[in-house]
């Protein structure tokens, strides 16, 4: 596919941590799906090699570049670090996806299209047309309730706040800021699409295909799954807060 001219350079940002078994694969996938796209790998010092074939690969293709960071400190710093890294480098639009397959290349061009009209775009499994593969029902079950408690607590019109894959406009971060930004876990995502909707901006879901990983260990833990939880009830509570100090008439 080729990039809308209208959206400038686009730089596809992939965050590891032990994914040597995948990160080769789902590159040749990004390069192959949008030939025009940069790719930027931010490893978390994984001590799997995952660094080093990434060094390889960019070794190996001038459009993907590694940005080492000398820790595993969550998928928040690690996106924030990559989109600092592209704004650096003067990158109009920057895409987060997973390393592992969950999310597919190929419907990347879909999230770009989208982005023509929008100043986020989210990839949504629970948007008509959306789906899960290969979830336990269980697993489901709480991924759809904790974006059904997102949405009722904080007032989003978004039915996949958690979701991962997405593509930002340079500018709409820019004007989010991301300098307090503290959220680490899955969280972050909903974060970022709070902030994007307090300024006023437009965000899209379009509809995709979630598969389950099949090499390597999922990032989600207890520890992950609470952070969410605190963090949704902390910003919905502290919103109604505020509107009540507002005043009135």
């Amino acid at each position: 596919m080729e990039i809308p001219a209208e959206l400038g350079r686009v730089l596809v940002i992939i965050p590891t941590y032990n994914e040597r078994d995948n990160i080769e694969a789902i590159t040749g996938r990004v390069r192959e799906a949008v030939p025009a796209a940069d790719v930027l790998v931010v490893d978390d010092a994984s001590p799997d090699g995952t660094g080093e074939l990434a060094d390889a690969l960019a070794k190996a293709d001038e459009q993907v570049r590694v940005l080492h960071r000398t820790g595993k400190e969550g998928l928040g710093p690690a996106y924030i670090a990559g989109f600092r890294w592209a704004a650096e480098h003067g990158y109009d639009v920057m895409v987060e996806m997973d390393a592992d397959g969950s999310h597919q290349p190929e419907e990347l061009p879909r999230l770009l299209a989208a982005l023509r009209d929008a100043d986020l775009v989210i990839g949504a499994r629970y948007v008509p047309g959306g789906q899960v593969r290969n979830w336990s029902k269980r697993r489901e079950a709480l991924s759809r309730g904790a974006n059904t408690y997102a949405r009722l607590m904080l007032g989003v019109p978004l039915h996949d706040s958690t979701g991962g894959f997405r593509a930002f406009r340079a500018a709409t971060l820019q004007k989010i800021g991301l300098s307090d930004v503290d959220s680490r876990g899955y969280c972050f995502q909903i974060d970022l699409a709070l902030r994007t909707l307090r300024e006023g901006l437009r965000v899209v879901e379009v509809p995709i295909t979630f598969l389950e990983r099949t090499h390597g260990s999922s990032k989600m833990s207890r520890d992950v799954a609470a952070e969410a939880m605190w963090r949704i009830t902390y910003w919905g509570m502290a919103d109604r807060v505020e509107r009540l100090r507002r005043p009135r008439g």
